[in-house]
């Protein structure tokens, strides 16, 4: 049985900032829950429907209309968990890094998580106003990737500021990604799904790059920024063949 007090700490976590003090994220599914345990995250409780897997004091029994006033899904799986956050990695100065521009979406931010965990990214770099990667929609599109990955949250002026490689902005206009000459160690930055990378983080970009269009009717407006990203770094994965 689930308590009140376990109701209420749960669906705080659908906002950063009870997230925030708490240190606390949520995760669903066996299969999710299974990979951030295998990758060494720390579980603070699990709640489930399935009673073979209640063996701990951190593990409580619960009804399918319990798991469903917890659930953050519109269809709830057999089990929820509540992980701690994990203490921040120093940032890298060197491999490829993704580096966000207001990205809002979580469904958008979730894929570019798993995108960058494919491709072996070093690391994902956000601005401020990016959406929280801990957001339960974000850490079920993840799809246990999160916890492969170090994130940060910086402010992104700064940080390409002191970045020591070359930057590359994903553009409408720009030099063919299929023609450029793409080093192993670089910045790549994606921006805002509406409005693109914004013109203050453009003064910073070494090269414009983009993605072209095919056919005579060119009549699609732009890619999904989630998209742009498994374009982008496939490419930059096979000219550089690491």
């Amino acid at each position: 049985m689930i308590s009140k007090g376990q109701i209420k700490l749960i669906t705080g976590l659908q906002q950063k900032k009870y997230r925030t003090k708490a240190g606390l994220f949520a995760a669903e599914g066996p299969k999710v829950i299974a990979e951030l345990e295998k990758e060494g995250l720390k579980l603070h409780s699990l709640f489930t429907i399935n009673d073979e897997t209640v063996q701990s004091n951190n593990v409580f029994k619960v009804s399918e209309l319990e798991l469903k006033k917890i659930s953050f899904l519109t269809t709830a799986n057999s089990s929820l968990a509540l992980f701690e956050i994990p203490k921040t990695t120093p940032l890298a100065t060197k491999g490829l890094t993704v580096v966000l521009d207001a990205v809002r979406d979580p469904g958008n931010l979730g894929t570019i998580i798993r995108l960058c965990d494919w491709f072996d990214v070093t690391q994902l770099v956000c601005s401020k106003d990016t959406v929280d990667c801990y957001n339960p929609k974000v850490v079920q599109a993840t799809m246990g990737s999160i916890a492969r990955l170090p994130i940060h949250y910086v402010d992104l002026n700064e940080f390409l500021e002191n970045a020591n490689l070359p930057v590359y902005a994903g553009m409408m206009d720009g030099a063919s990604i299929y023609e450029s000459a793409l080093p192993e160690n670089a910045i790549i930055v994606l921006g805002n799904e509406a409005n693109g990378v914004s013109a203050e983080i453009l003064s910073k970009v070494t090269a414009r790059i983009t993605i072209p269009q095919f056919g005579i009717r060119q009549a699609t407006e732009s890619l999904n920024v989630a998209t742009a990203t498994a374009i982008l770094l496939s490419e930059f994965k096979r000219s550089t063949g690491k």
